[in-house]
């Protein structure tokens, strides 16, 4: 099958009742964050939570009914996994899901509420296809693929058809990018209807599988490293995707986790929206590079917001760590009554607001007349953390700052 803007739209009047045209709507306050004029395409808003379901539900109405009544099974870190249970579910189809180890409950207890089987196995997501592959092989079942499968492009590419029609007059379309699938979809449907408008894809600086692709001109497998953003940790894009996207990307940004968790932050603090790593990496992009969106129309793809809740805590302190508004400061302090006083003392003079105080004394400096007291501080931003390191050193305080 060949992926076409025919085949695109041909999928959209396919699922059209079964998949919500999600909102696209101006965002304000990330606009002028971002120095542009920005529009969200509100993914998360989808059944299971993700864009995910455009292509499953598009593969899954495609299939043979012999190979309905037998079932699927995919590999997926959680979102592609929990789309296919869905619309399995919905069409009488029995769905098997390989899930790596590390995929995040949330996803992993919906996939098995939706009535899905999981099976937990694999460090990264390459084992747990090559575990798919061989229970699809033994029980005869068919194994619907990730991103790199015609009838799965063609369903996300939906999702450009969308945004064309909310925000005709857009200037870029910032997209996240794993395996390709998504990315591929959209850059068919939109460069064949108005080539003028930009993609942009972004990846995790932690799992670079297209740039390094592009960079070999081929697609090459890459060491990915634990990210914010799961859902984008491929070690290998798609052969179909690669073709596709190459001769049809403007460009691609890479994001380092430190900028994934302050863009998760401002989508909880501006749009009130809890975004998934995978998704927020967009904003992460247009965040970069103010200037150069000054006077643009951009749309940023948020592709999910299934993020587990247990995280979210840990993901806002290093955000907020990352924006200057967090910080651990370990002083050195005689051992005596009163030092800690002082500290606390001093620092309160600065406007810093103490969350967490940890006293050592088994680890401190060589000089046993010290102590090492660690003291977590909510700050405004980085001007006021060199504040509080100058107000240390006026009053002779050895200290770090981490």
């Amino acid at each position: 099958m060949e992926i076409t803007l025919h085949s695109i739209t041909s999928a959209r009047d396919r699922i059209h009742s079964a998949v919500y045209h999600t909102p696209c709507p101006y965002a304000l306050a990330l606009s002028r964050l971002c120095g542009a004029e920005i529009y969200c395409k509100l993914e998360h808003l989808q059944a299971t939570g993700s864009f995910k379901e455009r292509g499953a539900a598009n593969k899954l109405l495609q299939l043979p009914e012999d190979q309905k009544k037998r079932g699927v099974i995919a590999a997926s870190a959680g979102n592609h996994a929990q789309a296919l249970a869905y619309h399995g579910g919905r069409l009488n189809i029995p769905v098997t899901v390989v899930m790596p180890v590390w995929a995040p409950l949330v996803k992993v207890s919906n996939c098995r509420a939706l009535g899905a089987r999981v099976i937990l196995c694999g460090e990264d997501f390459d084992q747990a296809v090559v575990k798919a592959e061989e229970i699809a092989q033994e029980q005869h079942l068919s194994l619907i693929k990730g991103f790199d499968d015609p009838e799965i492009i063609s369903g996300q590419g939906t999702l450009g058809l969308e945004i064309l029609d909310d925000i005709p007059d857009v200037d870029a379309i910032i997209v996240p990018v794993g395996g390709g699938g998504l990315i591929a979809g959209i850059a068919v449907a939109v460069k064949a209807i108005k080539p003028t408008v930009q993609i942009i894809g972004v990846e995790p600086l932690n799992a670079p599988t297209l740039h390094e692709s592009l960079a070999q001109g081929k697609p090459t497998r890459v060491a990915v490293l634990p990210t914010l953003a799961d859902g984008l940790a491929v070690g290998r894009c798609g052969d179909l995707c690669f073709e596709l996207i190459r001769s049809r990307l403007d460009d691609l940004v890479l994001v380092n986790e430190a900028e994934i968790a302050r863009a998760i932050l401002r989508l909880l603090e501006l749009e009130k929206m809890v975004i998934e790593g995978a998704g927020a990496v967009s904003l992460a992009a247009a965040m970069l590079h103010g200037t150069r969106w000054k006077g643009k129309k951009i749309v940023l793809c948020l592709t999910g917001g299934n993020i587990d809740v247990t995280t979210i805590s840990r993901i806002i302190d290093r955000g907020l760590a990352a924006d200057g508004r967090l910080c651990r400061i370990t002083a050195y302090v005689s051992d005596r009554p009163g030092s800690l006083a002082r500290l606390t003392s001093i620092l309160a003079e600065t406007g810093a607001s103490v969350k967490e105080v940890g006293h050592d004394r088994h680890f401190a400096p060589a000089d046993i007349a010290l102590v090492g007291i660690t003291v977590v501080l909510e700050t405004r931003d980085f001007e006021h953390i060199e504040e509080i390191k100058r107000t240390l050193k006026a009053a002779e305080i050895q200290f770090v700052v981490k």
